[in-house]
């Protein structure tokens, strides 16, 4: 066979040149979208009337003797009854009743394999690390916008995050002590920020008109849009948004809550004590239903295999933390270490953002729009067993949400494990 022409070798060159930088740029995409999981579904066995708790539990700032993610390894892997009694739950109504409902789950062994993540050595102590980089969200009018209108305010002091009309996702040790329900859980309520005007007369009057955003609101989420992407957004009209940065504390207001009674409450039984023993850590978190659905956006589920290979690998979430009253508190920060169910994160945080739905934002599968996902529950600030032999040090954790931890939340909120199938 002789040389080929030149007219056909040109062609041909530049198509795998083609090709090869397509499958470069899907390789890409793929790092920025969210995966797709088939998690297992969690269904109703039989519920059962329990007595009424005592509700003398007090509020706990820090928790302490927490089988962190080191002392976790030297635990053996849990069976599938395990699991099932883990993820058993209470059932608290507000007029003070509670049910236990059993549960089995099925298709654990058809769902993707959780993936074993790998631990860095490299964490960080202390609630506060070195400078506090917490941001004060102070404007009325952008803390009351999406993501940010996501964050609720516990009445047992806690934070929390819709994650539907209806449900908020929030921290099982706000609202259970791993022996009792806390003294405020009876009448417990959920509170939303909302807009007061500067006359105190409404939006209607004194205030904006439906449609009028104001210009700085739109620079700052175009700004936490840059956080989000590693700062690798559009970089036009810089000089705009420091004109934005000068006046975003001009209008700076205490925010007012509505508040809503809880209808009820629901805790996995792995968060008791002496059910999961070491694993109760992995079960810290709660779904309230609200009486009634406030008119605000909520933020979906997600699950993400390993946060650390993110190519940004950042987290966010805002939350009330007790040093800043009655602000809304937002930061975003790298994961020191994690495993299967836990984060260690750098993020700086205080006492009352307890609850806060942690979220990371990717492109949805075949879409070039990005959405923002829950992907786990900030625990607090913990003094955590971490050789097994007594000795604690402490860090900030947060409870991630894996396929089967999805498969619960998913069945409260729905009440239909179907609509439960895919993450």
């Amino acid at each position: 066979m002789g040389p080929l022409p030149l007219c056909v070798l040109l062609p041909v060159t530049v198509l795998a040149m083609v090709v090869a930088v397509t499958g470069e740029q899907n390789a890409v995409d793929d790092e920025y979208t969210w995966p797709q999981w088939k998690v297992p579904l969690v269904r109703k066995r039989r519920t059962v009337p329990l007595s009424t708790p005592d509700f003398s539990a007090r509020p706990q700032l820090e928790l302490s003797g927490t089988c962190g993610i080191e002392c976790q390894r030297r635990l053996p892997a849990s069976s599938l009854d395990d699991l099932e009694q883990f993820l058993s739950y209470e059932t608290v109504y507000e007029n003070g009743t509670r049910t236990y409902t059993s549960v089995s789950v099925q298709g654990l062994n058809e769902a993707t394999a959780w993936s074993k993540n790998v631990s860095s050595s490299s964490r960080h102590k202390r609630e506060v690390y070195g400078t506090d980089t917490r941001f004060t969200i102070s404007d009325k009018q952008f803390s009351t916008k999406y993501p940010f209108s996501t964050t609720v305010k516990i009445s047992t002091g806690c934070s929390g995050v819709l994650v539907s009309p209806k449900h908020v996702l929030t921290a099982a040790h706000c609202i259970h002590d791993g022996k009792d329900y806390l003294d405020g859980v009876k009448k417990l309520r959920v509170g939303i920020l909302k807009v007061k005007s500067r006359r105190g007369k409404g939006k209607g009057r004194g205030g904006r008109g439906k449609g009028k955003r104001r210009r700085g609101d739109k620079d700052k989420e175009e700004e936490q849009e840059k956080e989000e992407n590693d700062g690798k957004g559009d970089r036009k009209g810089k000089g705009r948004g420091r004109k934005s940065r000068s006046r975003r504390s001009v209008e700076s207001e205490k925010p007012s809550f509505r508040w809503t009674r809880v209808k009820q409450t629901q805790v996995p039984k792995g968060w008791f004590k002496g059910v999961s023993d070491g694993l109760a850590a992995d079960y810290d978190y709660a779904v309230l239903e609200l009486k009634k659905a406030p008119k605000v956006k909520h933020m979906d589920l997600g699950v993400i295999p390993s946060l650390k290979k993110l190519p940004a690998g950042r987290i966010h979430f805002s939350g009330f933390d007790d040093d800043r009253p009655g602000n809304l508190v937002y930061r975003f920060c790298s994961v020191s270490d994690e495993s299967n169910d836990l984060l260690y994160q750098y993020c700086d945080a205080k006492p009352g953002s307890s609850g806060s739905g942690v979220y990371i934002r990717l492109k949805e599968p075949g879409k070039k729009k990005w959405k923002r996902k829950i992907i786990g529950v900030f625990s607090g600030h913990q003094w955590v067993d971490v050789n097994g032999d007594g000795r604690q040090q402490d860090y900030n954790v947060a409870v991630r949400i894996t396929p089967l931890k999805y498969a619960q939340i998913c069945y409260w909120v729905h009440g239909d494990s179907s609509e439960c199938k895919v993450a």
